[in-house]
């Protein structure tokens, strides 16, 4: 299964805000430039991190970005859900409509394997994921 670039960006801010200590509040345009990613798509990325209450945004001076405490023990299995939505892994009901679509158990078979695959990140929560080697690193990103 492959990732929505979206689903990829949001993750690596969440991570990136998982290692910013207590009087640290970067902002969206330095999360961006250190994971070399566009802004807007950051930004984006950040509103629906922010919805789904996982990250904290303060407009203005002094302001920037937090990750939540709930953001913190999230789960990574749980946000790709909520990221990646309930679709479907394969477009069967795409123009033109796939002719097997009525009797075909590939449908049911991918389901499966898709929530297999959210279940197996189920128990790694955003915390777990910025222990070392990935902190360190993820400490030493600069803006560009």
């Amino acid at each position: 299964m492959r990732l929505t670039a979206f689903t990829d960006i949001s993750l690596r801010i969440v991570m990136r805000l998982a290692v910013a200590d207590h009087t640290e509040s970067p902002t969206t345009r330095s999360v961006a430039e250190a994971l070399a990613v566009p802004y807007t798509h950051a930004a984006k990325a950040v509103a629906r991190l922010g919805e789904l209450g996982l990250v904290e945004t303060r407009r203005g001076r002094g302001g920037g970005l937090r990750l939540s405490e709930t953001g913190r023990r999230a789960s990574v299995g749980g946000i790709v859900r909520e990221l990646e939505g309930a679709g479907e892994v394969v477009g069967c009901d795409d123009e033109p409509p796939c002719p097997l679509r009525a009797a075909c158990r590939l449908r049911a078979a991918l389901r499966a394997a898709r929530e297999a695959f959210f279940a197996s990140l189920d128990p790694v929560t955003v915390e777990s994921l910025v222990a070392s080697p990935t902190g360190p690193v993820l400490l030493s990103l600069t803006p560009r």
